[in-house]
């Protein structure tokens, strides 16, 4: 189908041939559509704003005809009854909703797609689609978020932004997943019905659709965005990737596999955190600085050369083998040997991989990474695999979540997220994860740009597999997709915050400039989150260093080198090399 031309001025190409770019748009065909591919890569033209028009209050009467949609209410908010990071939100209209309602027929509850709008009176131009974390079920407040501790939102910046519950109520919990349809929903569905709605419910609110499109969010939040670039590649123009869970049914099961072998050394068989303490994390996570903090050239408490630490470190020789009690200095023998198939990655019983590994780094110490090793799995994986991801599905009565993960076979469940039957007909790992992920050929051929970032830290969705990803997105590119998508990795950052890092940044601008001007992001200045900062001060900073660090966040491969002179503090005294 022949992708219609936006209603502004679309797209610029880098000395356009004149003939024929006038006898493309009277024949309203896109430029690739008539061989432009040949004048060089997409430049799209930067977005225009625009005023609301009319009474926020007025607005729903005027949104009647939205199809398959109920709107809800339409309110007023005034300038700083919301606030983001300390700043005052501009005056916009507050827009309510539910798209397809309706009641199931395998498990009798009612479900819709529940939404939110939030319209700046002064309007930018732009539309951002916020994808939200875990299993969703919840409206969260549109203020264009991305994860990263940011200072600034899309909402503050100017942008509608539009946030969603992913077609089922938080109440269900996990049994959502009983209904075919709110699994579809819930993994790409909703953002294919919601997109449309959206931009038509700014069509009215504006007089005029968005200029531009963009897409983001951390976690299951960045699983959205990059399911999106693969499915509805023609509605975006800009994609902010954080932490993808693109894979998140194989994490999940990576998770309980993880619990599994946790269980074996616990020495509390109730409480699985036994099997590694928060000082024996500590001792291996200063195991890990000895060995590979100075690889970067400066011993400043980050490893920005994951790839050669890796290389360096090893769990076996590196960190001290227990010669008697345990007492947080050292691991013992059977915990090596319990832990050390975790980082490398969990496999079935023939030693097939289940999911990616996970590098060594000095975020391990920190106190987040306990809730994501040792009650995610029992607590969140577990009703994630259970009810949402296998097929069948367990029943919901007399559900018990850590006797799931702990007892279940994880080449059964490897075999039930790419199962399918009469009721469940596409599995798991077909519609929570991108058709073709590395194939970005529709987002670059259109000008789109996609920037992914994720925490080397993060202990539920690996590091090592976007990196993977994206460097099979280079490989389908003859070896270079920084043209159109860059891959930044932050050190000691957990998931999606956190950790000993650097992790407050501002991508949202970044995605723009590069969309909307041509601004490559050669680097991201990350921050630090010390006292009295305004983004919410993270409680994991070392107490040695400067409450306003900052450091280049490099695009991969390339690493953030210490010059040899000047503040170490400062992210001017680091170069992306």
């Amino acid at each position: 189908m022949r992708r219609p031309m936006p209603s502004h001025a679309t797209v610029q190409r880098r000395q356009p041939r004149r003939g024929v770019l006038a006898i493309c748009t009277a024949a309203g065909l896109s430029l690739t559509a008539c061989g432009g591919s040949d004048d060089g890569p997409v430049q799209l033209s930067p977005a225009t704003g625009a005023t609301l028009s009319g009474a926020c209050t007025e607005l729903a009467a005027k949104l009647g005809t939205l199809s398959n949609t109920s709107i809800t209410a339409s309110t007023t908010v005034p300038a700083g009854t919301l606030k983001v990071a300390g700043n005052d939100v501009p005056e916009h209209c507050l827009v309510t909703g539910k798209m397809a309602q309706r009641t199931s027929t395998v498990d009798g509850q009612s479900y819709a797609i529940g939404f939110e709008m939030r319209l700046p009176k002064a309007w930018n131009g732009r539309f951002y689609h916020q994808g939200n974390g875990g299993i969703d079920g919840s409206v969260v407040t549109a203020t264009g978020s991305f994860g990263g501790g940011p200072t600034t939102h899309a909402l503050l910046q100017g942008f509608a932004v539009l946030s969603s519950d992913a077609g089922h109520a938080g109440s269900l919990g996990p049994t959502f997943g009983i209904d075919p349809q709110a699994r579809l929903d819930y993994g790409y569905q909703a953002v294919g019905k919601l997109t449309p709605m959206a931009k038509s419910l700014i069509q009215t609110a504006y007089g005029k659709g968005p200029d531009r499109s963009y897409f983001g969010g951390c976690s299951n939040g960045g699983r959205h965005t990059m399911v999106t670039a693969a499915r509805y590649a023609d509605q975006y123009d800009g994609y902010v990737v954080g932490a993808p869970g693109f894979n998140l049914p194989k994490a999940a099961v990576a998770n309980i596999f993880g619990a599994q072998r946790y269980a074996t050394v616990a020495t509390n068989p109730a409480d699985v955190s036994t099997a590694f303490t928060a000082a024996e994390r500590a001792t291996v996570a200063n195991a890990v600085l000895a060995k590979c903090d100075a690889l970067d050239g400066v011993t400043d408490g980050l490893v920005q050369d994951t790839t050669a630490c890796q290389k360096a470190f090893s769990l076996a020789t590196d960190v001290p083998t227990c010669t008697a009690e345990r007492n947080g200095s050292c691991l013992s023998a059977a915990q090596k040997t319990a832990i050390a198939p975790i980082f490398s990655g969990a496999t079935t019983s023939t030693g097939a991989a289940v999911y990616a590994s996970f590098p060594y780094d000095s975020g391990l110490g920190a106190a987040g990474i306990a809730f994501w090793e040792f009650t995610a799995p029992l607590a969140l994986d577990s009703g994630a695999v259970g009810m949402i991801f296998k097929v069948p599905p367990e029943p919901v009565a007399g559900f018990n979540g850590p006797v799931f993960s702990l007892t279940s076979s994880i080449d059964t469940l490897v075999a039930q997220i790419n199962a399918t039957n009469a009721t469940y007909t596409e599995s798991a790992m077909s519609f929570m994860t991108p058709p073709n992920p590395t194939d970005l050929s529709k987002v670059k051929s259109r000008g789109g740009k996609m920037i992914v970032y994720h925490g080397v830290s993060d202990a539920i969705f690996s590091v090592n597999d976007t990196t993977s990803w994206y460097e099979g997105v280079s490989a389908a590119n003859n070896g270079d997709a920084t043209g159109f998508a860059r891959f930044f990795r932050v050190p000691g950052m957990g998931h999606c915050s956190g950790g000993p890092a650097t992790d407050q940044f501002d991508l949202v601008s970044a995605i723009v400039a590069w969309v909307e001007q041509g601004k490559a992001p050669d680097s991201i200045t990350a921050t630090a989150r010390g006292a009295g900062n305004a983004g919410g001060v993270n409680a994991e900073l070392p107490a040695a260093w400067s409450a306003s660090r900052s450091r280049p966040l490099c695009p991969y491969p390339k690493v953030a080198r210490y010059k040899g002179t000047g503040d170490v503090e400062s992210a001017g005294n680091f170069s992306c090399q």
